[in-house]
Formats: C-alpha cells, structure tokens, sequence
C-alpha cells in the first residue's frame, strides 16, 4: 500500500539525512528516488532497494531481481556492495536497518509533513485490545482513524490483512503517507518487541505510547527478560515518543511497569487498582481504577485522575483484563488530548449504549455461543492462558448451574520451548478438560511440540491430585469438534491460542483452519445457537 502522490526525492538528500550512520557513496547521488522497499518482489520503478543482511540470506542475493523491477540505487552495507554492480548508485551504511526506517521517513515525506497523531501501544499482552479501544474512543470523538495492528491495517475505514505485527519500516512509512493522503488525523498502533528490535518503527515519533505489561514471552529472539524489556522501552525514548503512558501494575509480573515508570522523567502512570492481577504496594499514579463492577459478561469501571476528575465507562468483554486494556486506552486518548477536550471524552465514554468499549475485537475472548459458553481466544504465553481461564471461570461461576471448563490449545513450533511444559501446567490448573492439539508447528514435528505440554499438565495433575482430564487430540479440527461433541449447554469452552488466525504453518505450508468457523460449524451441527461474527468494522 502506497501513497498516490509520489515524492520525488535525491539520492543525496537521503544520504545527508543519514549522517548519524556515517554513510560511504558509491556512484552518483544525482538520482532521483520515488519509494524504497526491503523486499525485491515488491520493488517499483523509482525505488531504493535495502538490502539487508539476514539469518540466512543477503538482500543483496536478490539484487538482479530488485534493478529488474526497476530500483534505481541501494542501500546496503559493506558485504552487499561487494555485489553491486559498478553503475548503480549506493549508500552504505554499517547499521542497514536503522539507516533504513531513516531513508523512508525521508522518502514518503514524513518528516517535513505532519503525520497522523500516533498512539502506539506495547507489552506482552493487550496490545490489540488496546490499540482497537483507541481506535473506537478516537473514531466516537470525531477523528478520522487509522489502525496498525496484528489482524489489520486500517485507513479511513479501508481495511486490508496484515502480516507482521507491525510492519516493515518501508511499509510502515509508506502507510504514514497514505494516512496522511487520506486525512487520517489520528492513529493506533501495535508496537511489538521484534520492531524495536529491527528498528522498524525508526524515523517515527508517537504523540502518545502506552505499555500494558510485561511476561514471559519471545525469548527465542531476546534471550532474557532484562533484553526483552530493553527492546519494549525503547518506545519511551523521547527520540520515540512525546508522551508516555505506563501501567504500573500490568500482568502478572508488575515489577516491570513499576521499573519503566521509574526510569523515565515525567510518564503518565496507570493504577489498576481492583482490576490487577497481582497486589502490590503501587506509589501515587496519575489515574487509578477505584472501582470494577461484573455486568453481564464484561464490567463496569470507574476511572479517577490525581485531580480528582472522574469518569465511569463500560468494556462488554469478559475478563479483568480487558478493564485493564480499556483503562490504558482510555488514558491514552485523555493524554493525547488537551484538557479543555476531556469533558467530550468523558461524555463518549459515559454513554448509556454502544459505548466505545463495548464493541468486540476479533479472536480477543470473541464469544460464539451462550449455551454452551464458547470463546475464542489469542492467548499463546503463559501469563495470557493464565488470564483467559481466569476470566472464564469467574463468569462461569457466577451461573449457579455452571459445568466444566473445556480448553483446547497448542503451544506453536520452533519458539519459546521452556513456555511449553508451563502453560501445560497452568490448564491443567485452571480448567476441567484439557485437550492438548497444534498450534502453528512451523518446521518442527506436531507430536514433539505437543509431549512436553502433555507432561507439564499431568505433573499438576499428579502433585495435586485433581481429576483434571487430560486429551491428546490432533489435527485442530478435530480437537475443536470433540470439544464441542463433550459439551453441555452449561459448559464453557475456550479455545485459545490462535484467536483471529485463519490459517496454519505446517512445514511451511499454509493450512486454511478458523477456530471461530470451525465451533460455529459443528455447534449448529450440535443443535446450539450460536452468536454473530465478531466485526472488525469501526466507526470512522
């Protein structure tokens, strides 16, 4: 996706907007360059090819095929120029990816113009909650929004799928400038940690950054937890971010909110009050929730500011941690605002009915049924299964005739492998029936992805001495009709892991699979009723 105005910049101006970088010319620099691209299939006449150095492969490898598309100079380093030919133009940095995001801000005019008011949301968990809560909140006050995230990109009420969490910083900047095409005056956006780590998000600087929490998740790519929540606060940098917003008390690890509130200079902080996890000792912060009320599935909560100022809203999703996902939201949106604007804020948020909260995100606890109770869930790390079952049984206990706790999950391949045995303890912990299927195995064999998931679950089980039943079902398909085959009308089933996915990685092939179609299948099938899709479609 590209803007429809091109901006024709010199070669030369890019290279003098990378002096941080110390780049080295090769060739002539009195070229023009309409857009820029890391991927050679994607690479249009006009464009600055970036090859980058990877795992396994150069961009430079892909060379020939990025000046037959019609790039017209690279960006590389010192390995890749080795492979350019002598007539085309290059820039050679030795850190390609910052050097990258860099290039692209200048490109697509993002740093003369004035982009779309960016409020970007990080931590292990919530993000997509969050960022869709923004979004309704801004799309309610009157701003034409925009949304970046791991299900979608959203422009002004256009909608496309997404790949990354967020995207490639060529791709990103080139959104910026289609929003800003658009007239999209405001924007949310997931943050994740593998972008500041690539620097994809470089070149941008968010009106507003909001972090939910931080647990145990891609240590694959960090190693530890301390190189993990480096990557994460990174988005805190005043060089990143003109306003931060800190929940100080996220997950079920808070010490990590408490330690980035701490560090920076004047952040805006979050209390969760009743609606944490863990109760910790919280200092003075500059909102706290004082008060949480279950209304049917989801709650009712009460915000207050250190002034005193007071605002009481409403999410229709289950679980406390969705109270926590729409109080960051909340906040955000109160920060990137004037204070003479909080009274329109509060008088959206305060609505009896359709009330920005209360609409569903997709594959974030989308419920699909009331009898039985079934819900789809994203929860793929330790903290959030743990937060998933959580919340589904504390709906469930509220029915007098409530059954059991049915989960299906997986854990996915070639990732964190010490979460595995973990989140088989914790449903064995926290649900009935447990039924230990795939999630995406990517290169490794489904059946060692799922053993240490099984012996983690039947640990607990045996130091515990619990009648929890314990299934080794696969494919997905089938695990997920079992579920449905066992249930009651007043059982909860969650299926988790995937939420709003659509298709599998087995052996690197894509293999077409929804939990969400899939229930709602074999449920008519069952003779239940089942509920409506979840919509993606927000107000613009």
């Amino acid at each position: 996706m590209r803007p429809q105005n091109k901006v024709n910049v010199k070669l030369d101006a890019i290279a003098k907007n990378l002096v941080q970088y110390q780049p080295s010319i090769s060739g002539s620099t009195d070229i023009t360059v309409m857009g820029i691209s890391m991927n050679s299939k994607t690479v249009q006449a006009g464009d600055l090819y970036a090859a980058v150095a990877g795992a396994h492969h150069h961009g430079a490898d892909y060379l020939d095929q990025a000046l037959l598309a019609g790039a017209v100079a690279v960006l590389t380093d010192a390995r890749g120029l080795e492979r350019v030919p002598r007539d085309v133009p290059a820039i050679v940095v030795e850190d390609v990816r910052g050097a990258l995001a860099e290039a692209a801000a200048v490109i697509y005019d993002n740093i003369a113009s004035t982009p779309p008011q960016m409020y970007g949301v990080t931590g292990t968990n919530g993000k997509t909650t969050t960022t869709y809560f923004v979004n309704a909140l801004l799309a309610a006050i009157g701003e034409t929004t925009g949304l970046i995230g791991t299900i979608e990109t959203r422009i002004a009420g256009r909608s496309v799928s997404s790949q990354f969490t967020t995207p490639e910083a060529p791709d990103l900047h080139s959104l910026m400038a289609l929003m800003r095409e658009s007239s999209v005056t405001a924007a949310a956006m997931e943050v994740s940690s593998h972008a500041m780590a690539y620097k994809r998000t470089f070149g941008l600087r968010y009106g507003v950054a909001g972090f939910t929490n931080l647990t145990q998740d891609h240590l694959d790519l960090h190693g530890t937890m301390e190189h993990y929540f480096a990557s994460k606060a990174l988005l805190f940098n005043d060089d990143h971010s003109t306003n931060q917003v800190v929940t100080v008390n996220g997950g079920a690890e808070p010490a990590w909110g408490m330690k980035l509130s701490q560090q920076l200079a004047n952040p805006v902080t979050l209390d969760l009050g009743p609606a944490a996890v863990v109760d910790i000792d919280v200092p003075d912060t500059t909102w706290k929730i004082i008060e949480v009320e279950a209304v049917g599935i989801g709650h009712r909560f009460t915000l207050q500011h250190e002034s005193g100022y007071k605002v009481a809203t409403r999410v229709d999703m289950p679980g406390k941690f969705n109270v926590a996902n729409a109080a960051l939201a909340a906040v955000m949106v109160y920060t990137g605002h004037d204070r003479q604007d909080w009274d329109v804020i509060t008088e959206t948020l305060s609505v009896a009915e359709h009330a920005p909260f209360e609409s569903a995100v997709p594959g974030r606890m989308e419920v699909l049924s009331k009898q039985p109770t079934v819900i789809v869930d994203f929860a793929h790390n330790p903290d959030g299964l743990t937060q998933a079952l959580q919340a589904v049984n504390r709906s469930r206990d509220q029915d007098d005739e409530a059954g059991r706790t049915i989960l299906v999950f997986g854990a996915t391949g070639q990732r964190d492998t010490v979460k595995r045995p973990l989140m088989g303890r914790i449903a064995a912990e926290y649900a009935d029936v447990v039924i230990v299927t795939d999630d995406d195995p990517h290169y490794e064999e489904p059946a060692q992805i799922r053993k240490p998931v099984i012996e983690g679950a039947a640990s607990y089980v045996k130091a515990n001495g619990t009648d929890t039943q314990i299934l080794e079902i696969a494919p997905r398909a089938k695990a997920l009709a079992y579920a449905v085959e066992i249930a009651s009308r007043h059982d909860t089933i969650l299926a988790a892991g995937r939420g709003h996915e659509t298709h599998q990685d087995i052996a690197g092939e894509p293999f077409e699979i929804d939990d969400r179609e899939v229930l709602r299948h074999h449920l008519v099938d069952h003779g239940f009723i089942t509920t409506g899709a979840a919509s993606a479609e927000l107000t613009d």
